[in-house]
């Protein structure tokens, strides 16, 4: 297991997507003790309230270094870390709320629609997202050669792949690498400092109907996936690239 990917981008999130076919409780009683129950083991996490949307969170003080949160929605419980020390202080919150949200929430593995590991890296640029994404991944590819148009400029490059990792199509690998430039800002030729270019990167799995879905065991599978195709095309097919990209510029 790695320590962290934080040294390689300017904000790093690793979070834990439980999408069910049924709603979640919102039951007082029922939410109370699951969030009483993540607070006795991460004391850190002390932050609980209900979101405008009607959502449940608990989360800790937000504030340099490691940020750790847990969502109760609709129909998703989502258990999120941002720059963690190591990836330990991400998977821990995440296999706990795993072990205790079938006792204390219900969900049942015949409920579990997906179960999603996703990391997200953020990259500090101000100014024109859309070029550099363009330089930095489309190359000499078909997409990137519409830029050889008369006077043509990027204004909405922000490529998105899924691939199927098993025969059965079940288990898949998301990229997604997302421009936060608007075509306002490029007529105006004025950009927003606090907008990061952003990579997502999701292994999801769908449980197969004819067996009993484990899904601490899935977790773990999900993990060692997405963290080995990290290392073998992530960072150098598209994290270096970007990096490089942007230094360019500065």
């Amino acid at each position: 297991m790695v320590n962290s990917y934080s040294p390689l981008c300017d904000a790093f999130y690793v979070d834990m997507y439980v999408n069910t076919e049924l709603d979640l409780p919102s039951d007082r009683d029922m939410v109370l003790s699951f969030f009483e129950r993540l607070n006795k083991q991460f004391s850190r996490m002390g932050n609980f309230y209900r979101k405008e949307t009607g959502d449940f969170s608990l989360d800790e003080q937000r504030g340099g270094g490691r940020y750790r949160w847990v969502t109760l929605e609709m129909d998703r419980i989502w258990a999120g870390c941002q720059d963690p020390e190591d990836m330990h202080d991400a998977y821990d919150i995440q296999r706990a709320v795993l072990e205790i949200a079938p006792y204390m929430l219900g969900v049942s593995y015949l409920d579990i629609s997906s179960l999603d590991v996703s990391f997200a890296m953020e990259f500090d640029f101000q100014g024109k997202h859309d070029e550099v994404i363009a330089d930095a991944l489309l190359g000499n590819s078909a997409m990137n050669s519409l830029l050889d148009i008369k006077n043509s400029k990027p204004i909405g490059f922000s490529p998105s792949f899924t691939i199927a990792l098993s025969e059965d199509c079940r288990l898949q690998a998301r990229v997604a690498v997302e421009s936060r430039t608007s075509v306002y800002d490029v007529r105006r030729n004025k950009y927003k400092e606090s907008d990061p270019i952003i990579l997502y990167f999701t292994i999801r799995r769908y449980p197969r109907q004819d067996e009993k879905f484990d899904a601490i065991a899935s977790f773990g599978e999900q993990c060692a996936v997405a963290e080995g195709l990290m290392a073998e095309k992530i960072i150098p097919d598209f994290v270096k690239p970007l990096t490089s990209a942007i230094a360019q510029r500065r």
